[in-house]
Order: C-alpha cells, then structure tokens, then sequence
C-alpha cells in the first residue's frame, strides 16, 4: 500500500490533501481495488469509474453527518476504503466480511442499506425532507447512474423532489452503461447534452452581487434568468432536469477532482434541487476493464495482467436457456425475448444477435418488461421475460395485474434463483417461490437440470397462460439424471423407490435429494424421492399420497425460503388429506429471514442444507438414531 493511502483513515483525512495529492491518492486507490478484487472478485468496472468523485464528495462533504445515498450501492468500494474499511477490503462479500454493498450495521458512514436500481433519490428525499422538519443541518445527496436513472421509481423521485424546492443534491453518474450498454431515449438525451462543446456553469455566485444592487438586483436577475434558459434552450435541446425544477449543473469530467468539488461546493450553497452531470469512464484506468466494461461489471478473481478470469467457464442454466430459446425461435415466429439491462447475464445475447427485430432490452425497468410482455402476447406472440430472481420482485403488480388476471402466455424466466451467495441480502432469490405461488392463474415450474429445462420451455410454450420457470445461478449438480419423464400440468416424478421415507423436492435440491437418498440408503434406510417439477398447480397426486401414507415421513428440500414454498404446500395437502396427525415431517430450507453474503456452499453448510447434514438429521428423525 502506497504512502498517501497508509495515511488515509477517516474522510477527514482527505481534507488535508492538496489537489496533486489527491490525484496521487485516486491513483494508488485504483491500484488497491484492482489487485484486491483480482482476488476476491466483485464489481470491478463500476468502482473503477468513480474514484475521483468519491474522492471529491468526502473532501467537501462531512460523513457521516452529511448523508450520501449511493444507487445500486455495488460502486462504494472506494468509498469504503475512505471511511476506515481498506483493511477489511480483502474479506469484500465473503462469510463474515464486510459486503459488496452499502451496510448501516458496518459503518456509520453508511446511512442506508442499498442493492437494487433506481431507489436513491426517493430515499434521499425522504431524509432531506425528514432533516427540515427535525430542523437539522446536513447536505443530502443521491448519487445514481445513468442506467439507474432508466428506472421508473427513479424517474417518479425526480418528478417529486423538482417540485418540492427541498435542498437536495442528486449526483448523476453518467457512464453510458447500466450492466450491459444503456438504451432508450434517456440515454440519448443524456448524449445530447454530454456532447455539447461547453458546460452549463453556474451563476449562484454572480446572482448573490447582483442581488446587493439597489432596487433593480432581483429584476436583472430575473431578466438574465430568461435570457439564459431561452439560450439553453436553443444549445441544448433537452432541458428536461430544468423543467422538473432542479438547478442544473454541469456535464463535468467525473476524473477531474478540482471542477468536481468545485461544482460540489456551489451546489450545497444553492437553494432547492440540484443535479449535478458528471461523465465518468467505467473501468477507469484498467485497460481490460475499460475494453469489457460489462465482463468487468461484476467478476470472479482474475488475472492482473490479462484480466482473464482464474475459473474455467462452464456451461451453466443461463447459456443452456439462451441456446434453447435460440433454436425454438428458429421454428417459431411468435417467440419474442426480453430482459432488463442483462442480456449477457440471462444468456440472450445470441438471440438478440439472430433475432434482433424480436428481443427487447428495456433498460432497468422490470416493471416496463412484463407491461411489454403482456401487450405482445394480447397480440398473438409468446413473449420470455428473463429476468433475475431478485428483480422479478420489482415487477410483482404488473405480474398480477397485467399478466394473471388476463391469463396471458407471458413465460417468465427467473435466474439466479436460490442462494446466489457474494451479492448478499438484496440479490439471494430465495422469495420467488412463495410470492409466486399466491397469484391465481400462473403455473410455476423448477427443473432439475439442463434436460429439464429444455423440457419445460417446450411444455411452456404449448400452455395458453401464465408460466413461471425458475433455475439456480451456475451449473447442473452432481447426479446425472438418466430419467426424463414427459412432462404433465402438476406431475410428479418418482426417481427413486424406497418404503422408510418420502422425500420431496424441487429444481436444483432434486441432485442433492438423490445424494440424501444414497447416503442414506448405506445405512439401511431406504428413500422414496420424488421430483415435484411443480410448484403450482401442486396436489398430492396418487404417487405422493401413497408413499406418504405407506412411510408417514416426509421431508421437503428446497432453495428458497420455507414459509410459503414448497414445505408450506405439503403442509397445507397433508392437512386437506387429513394426514397431517398421522405423518411426521420435516422441511429443509431457509429461515424468514434475509440471508448474508458468502459464499454458496458455506452459506448452504451453516443452514444445514447440504446432503450429509440433511441425511444426519433424518437419521434422527423423532429421536431415532440409525447406525
């Protein structure tokens, strides 16, 4: 670690710095992140893209009594390197360490827990506004990117907090890029501002020495204002941030700390909104990352000189879907895809490449991509949303009111689904089956594996309503499914006979029912285990009841939170067959509660949710220990 950030232990510290210093400093801190993450991986580009603003807003700003809301909250790695976490960068989203995103419970310097696009500045309205009416002193401001800002809560924040004349400063990062290379019209007003050859600067201070003239101070004011806004009307032909009611500030080098500050200092003295435009460069100062800022968003450890990733890419359920959507659009003219800012993640990128007048990338607007699915498919088409499991959740009205109640065959893809692990709380996609599963109207589906996944996206696509199909982040498991029943609306598959115990599962914990089953089968006890394949529409068909009624144990695996999944369905059907009192169960999942970064296998291992720790606790099923 270099001489200036050794010194740098507190925000105030920065505030000793001259500017040469600090540009010294943003250049070491580049070099600290880029062998850190190297190691650890994480969101490299993002970070990269804003250290000289980060630099800027803790020279000026005083955390943690001024408050600084960051949107996504994946680019605070400079920033808490600045507020006494560079120590602990090298634990960044492991077990224990310190996460990948903003957290209250690390730092005081942290005000708000964030992970999800587009919340900052509603956020930091509600702490500007909570600030005047506590009659406190401290600037709030939202920093939030480009991509962000595509959001329609983003865009509902603004609307209000141009309106309320409240002090707040919205810090807009603009990089061109949200995950993959932005789109829409937001994006090309922001280029039509950013390539103009001057920069809007302000007149606050001019307007505070007119304003001392005699009797006509306020009229030139007044005067000058109009002059002005009719000039950028005409040199820039969308003014849409001045027509909210903010004072617009900028665009300015996101890489030039002295104008930063500059413009950071003037917009604490203005009255009202601000927003201030700042261009920065994702990757910034790591030629790989610079290059494939969107390989760069986020990474697993990689080599430094190369930027290679130090993992063997496999194959894995996003590229085996892509594959499978490509050659059924082959066939079929009514197949249109859609994402949300992950065309790359979600494994569309062929598609878009072969049928670019069929795929849609919306931006970061999961709201705005199941309303377009459900319009397309009221016109005949058969649109397939993929999405990630965590966002789905910011869609959750429009999968009820546009797609259910109409029963349109909108086929929602849901990624990463289950334990994703280093991202943490915000991103885990342990919800998805029990907020689902309550919406009339929708069929919900898991495989599990490759094979089956390409099974139920025929099966979907022959279904004239709702589907949902989940799969987990990664690869297929360990067992090799040799058996691959048709598949039947709310049919179970029985993979494994056995009389002592009836295990049920779903998607991805089918492998590690099989694994459960054989460990226990070693020990005499002999497994019923059954793929469920639904979630919904779920009975306890014929097969289920009777092994259930013939062993009168049942065991639930899942990878999502068990109140409300599959546990709670067996739960309410052995009630409903009134075996509730005859059998006794036991549920493997998640607790109610928000699970914390790590890595997957740990994360699995402390729940108890691997095959040795399941098949240890069966054998003490009802205090009966089986050697």
């Amino acid at each position: 670690m270099d001489k200036i950030l050794q010194n740098i232990k507190t925000p105030s510290d920065l505030k000793k710095l001259n500017l040469k210093e600090k540009e010294k400093l943003a250049q070491e801190i580049r070099e600290y992140i880029i062998n850190t993450v190297s190691k650890t991986g994480g969101h490299l580009a993002s970070n990269l893209g804003v250290v000289e603003l980060t630099i800027a807003l803790h020279s000026i700003l005083d955390v943690p009594k001024d408050k600084i809301i960051w949107d996504v909250g994946h680019q605070t790695y400079v920033h808490k390197i600045l507020t006494g976490r560079k120590e602990e960068l090298h634990t960044l989203r492991k077990n224990g360490g310190i996460a990948g995103f903003p957290k209250i419970s690390e730092s005081e310097s942290d005000c708000f827990n964030t992970g999800h696009s587009s919340t900052s500045i509603s956020i930091a309205l509600g702490m500007a506004r909570a600030r005047d009416i506590q009659n406190e002193k401290c600037n709030v401001v939202a920093v939030i990117g480009d991509g962000a800002l595509t959001g329609g809560m983003a865009l509902e924040a603004l609307n209000d907090a141009g309106n309320s004349k409240t002090n707040i400063t919205v810090i807009l990062n603009d990089n061109e890029m949200s995950i993959s290379k932005n789109v829409g019209g937001i994006s090309m007003a922001l280029s039509k501002i950013r390539t103009k050859k001057f920069y809007t600067r302000s007149n606050n201070y001019i307007k505070l020495a007119v304003k001392k003239i005699p009797v006509v101070g306020n009229k030139v004011i007044h005067f000058v204002r109009k002059i002005k806004y009719s000039i950028k009307q005409l040199l820039i032909h969308n003014m849409f941030f001045e027509d909210l009611g903010f004072t617009y500030l900028g665009p300015v080098n996101g890489h030039d700390i002295e104008k930063l500050e500059s413009l950071i200092r003037i917009s604490n003295q203005i009255n009202g909104p601000v927003l201030i435009h700042v261009i920065t460069k994702k990757g910034k100062g790591y030629m790989p990352a610079e290059q494939n800022p969107d390989k760069f968003h986020s990474i697993g450890p990689y080599e430094i000189d190369t930027g290679k990733s130090k993992k063997e890419k496999k194959e894995d359920y996003s590229k085996r879907f892509g594959d499978t959507l490509v050659k059924l659009a082959k066939k079929r003219n009514d197949i249109v895809a859609i994402t949300a800012a992950m065309k790359d993640g979600t494994g569309l990128t062929e598609f878009a490449k072969q049928f670019p007048n069929r795929f849609f990338d919306v931006g970061i607007a999961e709201q705005h991509a199941l309303g377009l699915a459900a319009g397309l498919a009221s016109k005949g088409l058969r649109p397939v949303v993929s999405i990630y499991s965590s966002f789905y959740q910011r869609a959750y009205d429009q999968i009820i009111h546009d797609i259910c109640i109409s029963k349109l065959p909108v086929i929602m893809c849901i990624d990463r689904a289950g334990i994703v692990g280093n991202d943490g709380e915000t991103h885990q996609g342990i919800l998805d089956l029990a907020f689902l599963r309550i919406i009339p109207n929708l069929t919900i589906m898991a495989p599990k594996d490759f094979r089956e996944l390409e099974q139920m996206l025929h099966f979907a696509l022959g279904l004239n309503s709702p589907v949902a199909i989940r799969y987990p982040r990664g690869g297929e498991g360990k067992t090799v499914f040799n058996k691959h029943e048709g598949i039947k609306v709310g049919v179970s598959e029985n993979l494994v006979k056995g009389d002592d115990i009836t295990i049920i599962s779903i998607g991805k914990m089918v492998d590690y029912a099989i694994q459960v089953a054989d460990l226990l089968k070693r020990d005499g006890i002999k497994a019923d285990v059954f793929n469920t394949r639904f979630l919904k529409p779920f009975d306890l068909d014929g097969k289920i009841e009777e092994s259930i009624t013939r062993t009168r144990k049942v065991v639930t695996i899942e990878d999502g939170i068990i109140n409300g999944g599959l546990a709670t369905i067996i739960k309410e059907n052995l009630i409903e067959y009134d075996l509730d009192e005859k059998v006794e169960i036991q549920c493997f999942g998640y607790p109610d509660e928000f699970i914390k970064q790590g890595d997957v296998d740990i994360i699995e291992d402390e729940y108890g949710i691997t095959p040795n720790k399941i098949a240890e606790k069966i054998r003490k099923m009802n205090s009966i220990l089986y050697n």
